[in-house]
């Protein structure tokens, strides 16, 4: 079940063979300087292992969205770089534009067991995101008809792109790395296989963005709370006064039928019963802004909510504190502004405080509030795709999870 039956790097071969990894090296820049290397740190354990078991490791990443194919600032030259220094060793970088070329093609032929290579981003080749086989069968060829793929870049995982889902028709032994395991294994068994109770909370701006991982949640879990912006579309499908707090129209009804769905299932669905409002977004960032706390079915006609309120963090946590299983999607409030944090702020000290619970974030506006107030090493598991952990809720195949092998 953990890593539902597919192969991992503990169950491949590799000594003397050339292994093509996709990491995520997606890593934020600022003038060709790494801001943040946390996304290189997490991939070094599948790296490591496959350099001591002999492999001749040949990486691969996107970086950024570059448009107009190659660009300089989208290079994966400052990676290459990092990445020697966490090593230990040096880190070819192979700098063709098409990737897979003539520098890539000497770089890996002159690789002795345990050497790496990196590969220029895979995006500067439009048929990357296309998952067009010409570019799948130029990584394929650099491996060679004896070697092996390692995906390890779950960020990416919801994507079917050549360097992630493509290139395993033309490589025959494919597995997954420790990191997309680790993903697979909290997110699938806490979806799938959650010890009791099992809490969801659901938050940020949209609802659009998470209908169908509503829907999903609602077959699984036995308490939904539902916060941030997305709580207004709920609280007006009930009738309530919500002001000028964002509401999708269009979902209304959807919202109408999840009530309805939730109280058929016997799930406990919970909203806010209190709310921080303020007339607008403080402008700038730090501005004084009156602030006042108001019941959610009254909110008044010019104000809007930017945070749940006091009753409602004590709601949220009394669902929480008996939890075994926790997923967390989104922030509960505008928690970029000092205002409007205590609800986040809140969620995540309960959330936290869950000694024997198994505690699963995801989602990049959740992480960041996590990090940002100090508790990312109180949960069990901080996932690193966005998107990804967002389409797994859902229930959804992952492109880069179905093409490694099963075992």
């Amino acid at each position: 079940m953990s890593t539902l039956g597919k192969k991992t790097v503990e169950d491949i071969e590799v000594k003397g063979r050339n292994v093509l990894v996709r990491c995520d090296f997606n890593v934020p820049m600022k003038d060709g300087v790494i801001t943040n290397d946390n996304r290189i740190v997490a991939a070094l354990p599948t790296i490591k292992k496959l350099i001591e078991n002999g492999g001749r490791v040949i990486l691969c990443s996107h970086l950024g969205k570059p448009k107009n194919g190659p660009e300089e600032k989208f290079s994966l030259a400052p990676v290459a770089v990092r990445l020697s220094e966490l090593l230990g060793k040096p880190v070819v970088f192979a700098n063709d534009d098409n990737v897979a070329g003539e520098n890539a093609k000497a770089a890996v032929a002159a690789m002795q067991d345990g050497d790496v290579v990196l590969l220029q981003n895979t995006r500067f080749r439009k048929e990357e995101t296309k998952n067009l086989p010409e570019f799948s069968k130029d990584l394929a060829d650099l491996v060679g008809t004896d070697g092996a793929y390692v995906n390890d870049a779950f960020g990416s995982a919801h994507r079917a792109h050549c360097s992630t889902a493509g290139v395993t028709d033309y490589i025959k032994d494919t597995a997954v790395g420790y990191l997309m395991e680790k993903e697979i294994r909290y997110l699938g068994n806490a979806v799938n296989d959650p010890v009791r109770p099992f809490v969801a909370i659901l938050g940020g701006a949209k609802v659009a963005d998470k209908l169908n991982v509503i829907e999903n949640l609602l077959n699984k879990v036995d308490t939904l709370i539902i916060g941030g912006g997305m709580a207004y579309t709920f609280l007006a499908a009930k009738g309530c006064e919500v002001g000028k707090s964002l509401v999708d129209l269009e979902k209304v009804d959807y919202c109408k039928d999840m009530l309805k769905k939730a109280e058929e299932k016997g799930v406990s669905l919970l909203l806010p019963v209190d709310t921080t409002v303020a007339s607008a977004f403080p402008d700038p960032i730090d501005a004084e802004i009156a602030v006042e706390v108001v019941d959610s079915d009254k909110i008044p006609a010019d104000m809007m909510g930017l945070d749940i309120g006091p009753k409602t963090m004590e709601l949220f946590a009394g669902a929480v504190k008996s939890a075994k299983t926790v997923v967390w999607n989104g922030p509960m409030g505008v928690f970029e502004f000092s205002n409007f944090a205590e609800g986040t702020l809140e969620v995540c000290r309960v959330v936290a405080e869950l000694a024997d619970a198994t505690t699963v974030i995801g989602g990049g506006d959740s992480v960041n509030a996590v990090k940002r107030l100090g508790f990312a090493d109180k949960m069990t598991h901080i996932s690193t795709g966005g998107g990804a952990s967002l389409e797994f809720l859902e229930g959804k195949e992952l492109p880069g999870v179905a093409a490694a092998n099963d075992k």
